[in-house]
């Protein structure tokens, strides 16, 4: 087993076990009564597929931006330990972002189902939780705490689980975008039925980012799913890049996160001018 699977292993076994704290405090019936009394959700994969309209010469001008709220990362370290999420996610939302996702795996990436909480009640864009999820306990979870969305990573599922938190997401009235790394995983989510799907370009045993893996696994995708393309979008040109291979949508964080001005970081992504005088990056309490 590769150094960065025994990390997706530990990851989420962690966030299993933390789970399980939490549904012996608050068993899974009243967690779904919890969630039965959230706001209504927010269509994260109608706000993320690409439009069908005329596109013009800019072939990624329609391509959705998915900005990410996170304090730390596995492979970086601290990224803004100090951020604001609210400020943050405002930042992103005035650069042009179409979707939020959030943080809330404690561990690893210093995120908090407050983060989402806040983020959610703060911006009308869609929320994504994105943690290590592989029980339906997380799912309803997700949707209590606001989430429109959630990430089922397919490398960290056995197609059974996959399926089942599937079924949940729909039971619980959210989306889920499911995460492939390889063009076995994408037969897998095509299998389970997936329509919101994201192709990571992180190479799970290395580390390191393949420009062209979106492309390779594209053609393994189901044609009517929304399609995400996840890590190593780092300038405007990598977001046309990736709508040339086929994506609805971009799923960017470090980039953003450490960007001085993640509002104009977030709006050069989609090639758009800004509209405010350029400001410093948020931070704890503005």
């Amino acid at each position: 087993m590769s150094s960065q699977q025994s990390f997706l292993a530990r990851a989420s076994a962690g966030a299993r076990l933390a789970a399980e704290r939490r549904a012996s405090e608050l068993p899974l019936a009243e967690l779904r009564r919890a969630a039965a009394a959230a706001p209504p959700a927010r269509g994260f994969r109608e706000a993320v597929t690409r439009g069908s309209g005329e596109r013009g010469e800019d072939q990624g001008a329609e391509v959705a931006l998915i900005a990410e709220v996170k304090r730390r990362s596995p492979s970086k370290g601290n990224l803004r330990p100090d951020l604001d999420p609210v400020a943050l996610a405002g930042a992103y939302r005035d650069g042009g972002a179409s979707a939020i996702s959030v943080l809330t795996e404690p561990e690893h990436f210093a995120g908090s189902p407050d983060d989402l909480r806040r983020v959610r009640a703060a911006v009308d864009l869609p929320v994504l939780r994105k943690d290590f999820v592989t029980l339906p306990y997380q799912v309803w979870e997700a949707r209590a705490w606001g989430a429109d969305a959630v990430l089922l990573i397919v490398a960290a599922l056995e197609q059974a689980q996959l399926d089942q938190l599937l079924a949940e997401a729909s039971a619980a009235g959210i989306d889920a975008l499911v995460e492939v790394h390889s063009r076995e995983e994408a037969a897998r989510a095509a299998a389970a039925g997936a329509g919101l799907i994201g192709v990571n370009a992180r190479d799970l045993a290395t580390l390191t980012v393949d420009p062209g893996r979106f492309a390779e696994v594209r053609d393994a995708l189901p044609a009517a799913a929304t399609l995400v393309a996840e890590s190593g979008i780092r300038t405007r040109a990598d977001v046309v890049a990736a709508a040339d291979a086929g994506a609805d949508a971009v799923l960017v964080g470090e980039t953003l996160v450490l960007a001085p001005d993640p509002e104009a970081a977030a709006a050069g992504l989609l090639g758009r001018e800004r509209s405010v005088t350029p400001g410093s990056p948020p931070t704890k309490d503005g």
